[in-house]
């Protein structure tokens, strides 16, 4: 196993680095074929969120993997190599796994124990299995990552260890008020409808919002995601709550109705101006729903019903990386943005739960059992071409045989025949037994060689059975 990861996140790099180096879809499967392109790598799959853009490999070298990687990750990203280069990680073997199974727990999330991380690991794999540049290795070790995601979540309170990222950010901006108590009867604007925005979606409705709008690219998608809010099983299921989906040229419209807006779209632009907001907030102003800023905390202003205590009319959650939602918004008055970067600020404060330890410790083990099951699969082509050396040399002696003793019966054939093998088969049991064990250890990949050296073996042979062995690793993700 060479196993390689170059990457940057939130832990590495500010916000304004991350959100330039933001993939879209058709720009991660450009990297993989590029990368599987590159000499040193044999397979690769790329894991990217608002939070990170990590690109995993196979490499035969490690230098020249981690010089290709990041140029390919700086090309890709359209960041010069010399900016990026000092925010990027490298990772490599033990480590490398032990970092994949860490982010698949929660532990390296903006906000600790958080759980839709596990379906952005599924969506890396299903992206190069689609695309058939993740190999055994790669589908085995997002395969296991996953299971060790859930493993700690079910064996462990991690997930009380922090919020989803959707929770955590209606929190920053409910401030010192339950977020319960601060949706109630709100009307809110949804931009997007994706994983994210139908996440966001979901948690407002059951904080009890009075209203949800929709509004995406395709509005189907839009209309799809606003009937499964107010199914009788669905996230609200309360008297009251609708739900509607929206053309994205009725944003605008909706911008001036609602009291709290999350976005998150795979748009390279801006979707929301800080101009927009302003005509937002004014054009409430204007048909007298709320004051403006200026009097929002005055209960005498004779410009309209009261407004916020605390003076904010239209609060907003940027999920989206790049930014969805003009930085500018934080200076509009009336307006509270809440975006990655003041994530990434507020969330080192974010409450840590004692079950991180037990978390960790799952990861410690599972990275150990997983070394030792790849070393061990390592050596299994040889043992099986050793097998089947050793089934050829049987065949031919009995073929021999058949020939001097052309007169043994059937019975006494088959006899013969299957203690020729039973003796052959005893005398490789303990050793391949013995060798599969010692190969599971560190340092045992060196047994195989020992192995095909010993017997004279054909590399050729063996390498046939590993091809035969990887032909075709791809599974549905678990």
């Amino acid at each position: 196993m060479s196993l390689l990861v170059v990457g940057l996140s939130h832990r590495s790099a500010p916000v304004s680095v991350l959100e330039r180096a933001a993939l879209a879809a058709d720009a991660q499967a450009k990297l993989l074929h590029d990368t599987l392109a590159a000499e040193p790598a044999t397979e690769a799959t790329v894991l990217a969120t608002c939070n990170r853009i990590e690109l995993y490999a196979d490499v035969d070298k490690f230098h020249a993997g981690v010089a290709e990687l990041s140029t390919l990750l700086a090309r890709h990203t359209g960041v010069g190599l010399d900016e990026l280069t000092p925010y990027l990680y490298v990772h490599y073997e033990d480590r490398a796994v032990h970092h994949l199974f860490s982010v698949a727990c929660g532990l390296d999330s903006m906000v600790v124990g958080e759980g839709q991380i596990l379906g952005q690991i599924k969506d890396a794999l299903a992206l190069g299995q689609e695309l058939h540049t993740a190999g055994r290795l790669l589908n085995d070790l997002f395969q296991q990552a996953l299971r060790v995601g859930k493993r700690a979540h079910s064996e462990t309170g991690i997930d009380k260890a922090g919020q989803s990222l959707v929770t955590f950010g209606l929190e920053q901006l409910a401030r010192d008020t339950p977020v319960a108590d601060w949706a109630a009867g709100k009307r809110a604007l949804v931009i997007g409808a994706g994983s994210m925005s139908s996440l966001a979606a979901a948690t407002l409705a059951r904080a009890g919002v009075a209203h949800v709008a929709v509004a995406n690219r395709t509005v189907e998608r839009a209309r799809r995601l606003a009937a499964i809010l107010t199914e009788p099983a669905g996230p609200a299921a309360r008297g009251g709550f609708t739900a509607s989906a929206v053309e994205m040229t009725a944003v605008a419209d909706e911008l001036s109705r609602a009291d709290v807006v999350v976005s998150c779209t795979g748009a390279t632009g801006l979707v929301l101006t800080a101009d927009a907001i302003r005509l937002a907030l004014a054009a409430r102003t204007d048909a007298g729903g709320h004051r403006d800023a200026l009097c929002a905390v005055d209960e005498t202003c004779e410009d309209g019903p009261a407004g916020p205590a605390d003076g904010v009319v239209l609060a907003l959650l940027d999920l989206a990386m790049p930014r969805d939602i003009d930085a500018a918004a934080h200076g509009v008055e009336g307006a509270r943005l809440v975006d990655i970067e003041t994530l990434a600020e507020a969330s080192a404060d974010a409450p840590m739960a004692a079950d991180v330890d037990q978390v960790r410790s799952i990861v410690s083990d599972e990275v150990a059992a997983f070394g030792a099951a790849q070393r061990a699969a390592h050596i299994t082509p040889t043992v099986v071409a050793l097998r089947t050396m050793a089934a050829d040399v049987v065949a031919g002696e009995i073929a021999r045989l058949d020939g001097r003793l052309p007169d043994l019966d059937d019975k006494q054939r088959a006899e013969i025949t299957q203690t020729v093998r039973r003796v052959v088969d005893k005398l490789l049991h303990a050793p391949t037994v013995r060798v599969k064990e010692l190969a599971s250890t560190p340092g045992g990949a060196g047994y195989a060689d020992a192995l095909r050296e010993l017997f004279d073996l054909d590399p050729q042979a063996v390498a046939a059975v590993s091809r035969a062995d990887t032909r075709d690793p791809g599974r549905e993700p678990a």
